[in-house]
């Protein structure tokens, strides 16, 4: 599959919020205690014939970027790994030598995506999830394999 990605311009902030509430249960997404939305976000979209099939938002704070969220709607593609190697190729000309991310202790699937593309877990927050569901209620308490979910999982890489 032939991937163009580009930045979120401001025309795509609609359809960012809505895939946003699709994909995380409303419009704003919660890691180490901080509320992020998305929408409002730097942002690379992945295309395939002029058809969206990815997004990625994230973060840049000084040297460090966060990944705040990456969804690829085509799965097996490459979708994640092209969306995820063009912030890193944007971050390197910035001069942002790190990149990091959350993700729950229920999602393997991305611990090992991003572990094969050299990202390494750096921290693990206990019962953060849970606090989270303060602020984010429609956080489900179960997630992927009937895992549930309490803890926060940070990777990061050094760009």
């Amino acid at each position: 599959m032939k991937l163009d990605i580009r930045p979120v311009t401001d025309d795509d902030r609609k359809w960012v919020a809505s895939l946003i509430r699709t994909e995380w249960g409303s419009e704003i997404v919660v890691s180490r205690g901080r509320v992020h939305q998305p929408s409002t976000l730097e942002g690379l979209i992945a295309f395939s014939a002029k058809s969206p099939v990815g997004l990625l938002t994230f973060a840049v704070e000084g040297g460090s970027c966060e990944i705040v969220t990456l969804n690829a709607l085509v799965m097996g593609m490459g979708v994640g790994s092209a969306l995820l190697s063009a912030l890193e190729t944007e971050l390197r000309k910035r001069g942002v030598s790190r990149a990091w991310l959350v993700t729950t202790n229920d999602n393997l699937r991305a611990v090992r995506f991003y572990q094969r593309h050299g990202y390494r877990i750096s921290a693990i927050y206990p019962g953060a999830v849970d606090n989270a569901r303060k602020i984010k209620p429609e956080i489900p308490t179960k997630g992927l394999y009937g895992i549930e979910i309490h803890d926060e999982i940070e990777l990061s890489k050094s760009l």
